[in-house]
């Protein structure tokens, strides 16, 4: 059964030894992060983190910020060994980085990469799949979704200024904030694409996977921000578990 899900972005800049001069002005976005992670460890011993990354690239269950400027090390699951260290993409490096910040010695997190440029329909089909795995496990499990919104906020975003990007993080802030999975499956793809939203397939997968594992959520919006002209949004669900009616004598 499904407890809870975290959604998460996943730029280097969370870790404060890679952000730098901006490690005070993100501080809220990290401990918002930190905070939904918190969330998921106090209840669930297993991750399920959702990323739009190339399913060939999970190869290990270790690995490190070299590449982006610390060698600061992170792990997936208790009892790592050196064999277990790899190139682990970004989200999955944040996601051993966030399970490190709260002391989940106990947590294991398991990747369930999405290939990007998956068409709703595709990340529907995913996500419906990876809830049938679940359900057939039958443990309590968290999801982890891990993605950035539009990078075209401002002049010196990533991808210049598109007033569009305004509207399509504002949409996907209300349905995070309320837990509104059909809304995020009815995101356009071709304008996310043009928009450089990050987050738009894991966050398809992930609402496919809650909306197929539980009725209902409560849901709340940590944070919705665009600093640097990136959006990155934090949330946390938790299901609500609808309650047997008593037998009657």
């Amino acid at each position: 059964m499904i407890v809870r899900v975290a959604v998460v972005p996943h730029p280097p800049l969370l870790v404060p030894e890679l952000a730098a001069g901006a490690a005070a002005e993100t501080a809220p976005l990290r401990d918002a992060c930190v905070a939904v992670a918190g969330a998921l460890a106090q209840l669930c011993p297993r991750w399920v983190a959702i990323a739009a990354v190339d399913p060939i690239a999970v190869m290990g269950a270790a690995g490190s910020f070299a590449g982006y400027g610390a060698d600061i090390e992170v792990a997936l699951h208790p009892h790592v060994t050196p064999a277990d260290c790899a190139e682990l993409p970004l989200p999955l490096l944040i996601s051993g980085w966030l399970r490190g910040q709260v002391g989940a010695a106990h947590v294991t997190v398991a990747a369930s990469p999405v290939p990007s440029g998956s068409s709703p329909e595709q990340c529907r089909r995913i996500g419906t799949e990876l809830a049938q795995r679940l359900r057939r496990d039958g443990d309590p499990v968290a999801l982890l979704v891990l993605g950035d919104g539009a990078a075209t906020h401002t002049l010196r975003a990533p991808g210049y200024l598109d007033n569009r990007a305004h509207h399509l993080d504002k949409a996907v802030a209300e349905a995070m904030a309320t837990a509104d999975c059909n809304a995020l499956l009815d995101l356009d793809a071709t304008l996310a694409s043009e928009l450089l939203v990050a987050g738009r397939e894991a966050w398809q997968v992930g609402a496919a996977v809650a909306q197929s594992l539980a009725p209902a959520y409560h849901s709340e919006l940590l944070y919705s921000a665009a600093p640097y002209g990136v959006a990155y949004h934090v949330a946390l669900w938790e299901a609500v578990v609808s309650e047997r009616p008593e037998s009657r004598p």
